[in-house]
């Protein structure tokens, strides 16, 4: 099988991979090219991830458990 013919959304390339919601304003954001925060202890459950206009007004801290925000980082192999 060549990964060439893969089409759609189970495609290489695909934005749907890189690309997250804000939980407060529902902003569409890239993890490769914005900063995005996230709450180490609330991502796990209800995907807490927040837009960087979103942290600061939250002064970095989760409206859920008022745990510290931290910067979300994409794992690179």
């Amino acid at each position: 099988m060549s990964y060439g013919s893969i089409k759609g959304v189970n495609a290489q390339g695909h934005s749907g991979w890189v690309t997250i919601k804000c939980s407060i304003c529902a902003r569409k954001m890239d993890v490769t090219r914005q900063i995005v925060y996230k709450c180490p202890k609330c991502t796990p459950t209800i995907n807490a991830y927040f837009c960087q206009a979103d942290a600061r007004v939250l002064h970095y801290r989760c409206p859920y458990c008022r745990e510290q925000l931290v910067l979300y980082t994409v794992k690179r192999a």
